[in-house]
């Protein structure tokens, strides 16, 4: 089986299905994952990209969003890096309201073992019980 990397734009067209023959020709990818004759292979960067594309270009709500990352991590034949952080950070942005980006660094810090914050962005960051935030002075 070969690697093969997923990138964002494939997503994109299957979760929106605004262009149909692309949707299907990404079905048919997934398929050949699915039966394990590649393994697609993805980053955190294409899921926050998703993630950005799908709220603001699309207007889809925080949790159809979270639903279709969701999908994405459980499609079989779909490996993406650093699952368990990706997995966390977009339960953390729907259910905290808070950017994807900052909840994916919120469950990174969590798996690092690191809980201080330095930041000009309180605002999300405190949502994080985990984190201790401070503002440079």
């Amino acid at each position: 089986m070969t690697l093969e990397f997923a990138d964002t734009n494939l997503f994109l067209r299957y979760l929106t299905n605004d262009i149909p023959e692309k949707a299907d020709a990404v079905e048919k990818l997934l398929g050949l994952a699915s039966h394990e004759e590649i393994l697609l292979v993805t980053t955190p960067l294409v899921i926050a990209e998703i993630v950005w594309t799908l709220e603001r270009f699309y207007g889809w709500s925080k949790p159809m969003i979270m639903a279709s990352v969701l999908t994405i991590l459980g499609t079989p034949g779909i490996e993406v890096e650093d699952r368990d952080t990706v997995l966390q950070a977009v339960v953390w942005y729907e259910e905290k309201n808070v950017n994807f980006i900052d909840a994916f660094h919120a469950a990174w810090l969590l798996a690092a073992g690191i809980d201080r914050v330095h930041t000009f962005d309180r605002k999300h960051f405190e949502r994080f019980g985990h984190l201790k935030v401070s503002v440079p002075d």
